[in-house]
């Protein structure tokens, strides 16, 4: 991969990536983060690929100003919190605390975005574990291990040897979403795939998981608009 800049008001910085799969010349705006990815098929010249996208330049510059921006955590932030808005504000004692639509965080000002990271991981944690227990005893199951990450291109995973993984950023949004991503990996410890048994599975312990699954189509990239 090589990064190039087209030039203009405001100048946008492309990454050119080869690939052997690809038949055509295409651009990619992530919705997460804004990256611009310029992919071409092998033989392609590099001259060719950016002559390609410096064509599209007016498009990317509307689609990159559509972006919403993104929000660095500090004090006096708005940020959801299991679906509800709270307001980032200083707090007294030790330990962070929702109170009704504020988060209370002590300490340094300057330490604000890591003392709110490490609380949303731990209350994540809790959350993720209970689901993902009581899921997993409904179905007669057990999980090796539950690990959190900030991955960005799905939000849990389930190996072959019985080992969940979860975005922690599921604290953000609504806790019937957090439950439907637990209910969908816990069944993968039943089902390695998305067959129509697997589906059934995820009915049975769930229930209609057509909502939470729109709400992750529609709102879940914004989760990662947050900057800790």
């Amino acid at each position: 991969m090589s990064h190039h800049i087209l030039p203009g008001v405001p100048p946008v910085e492309v990454v050119l990536r080869r690939s052997s799969r690809a038949r055509r010349i295409s651009l990619r705006v992530s919705s997460i983060d804004g990256r611009v990815t310029l992919t071409c098929p092998p033989g392609v010249r590099e001259a060719e690929a950016l002559s390609f996208a410096k064509e599209k330049a007016t498009w990317l510059r509307g689609h990159l100003m559509r972006r919403p921006e993104d929000v660095a955590i500090g004090p006096d932030t708005v940020l959801p919190i299991r679906g509800e808005t709270r307001r980032v504000v200083p707090g007294s004692g030790r330990a962070v605390r929702l109170i009704e639509n504020e988060v209370h965080v002590p300490g340094d000002s300057m330490r604000v975005s890591a003392r709110l990271q490490g609380f949303l991981k731990e209350l994540a944690r809790a959350h993720l574990a209970d689901a993902s227990d009581r899921y997993a005893a409904a179905l007669g199951q057990s999980y090796s291990r539950l690990t959190l990450r900030d991955t960005r291109s799905r939000w849990g995973s389930c190996s072959s040897v019985g080992a969940l993984s979860y975005s922690w950023r599921l604290i953000l949004a609504p806790d019937s979403v957090l439950e439907y991503v637990a209910a969908h990996e816990v069944a993968h410890l039943a089902e390695m795939n998305h067959s129509k048994r697997f589906w059934h599975i995820v009915t049975q312990l769930y229930g209609d998981h057509g909502p939470p699954r729109h709400w992750l189509k529609e709102h879940g990239s914004g989760l990662h608009r947050y900057r800790f």
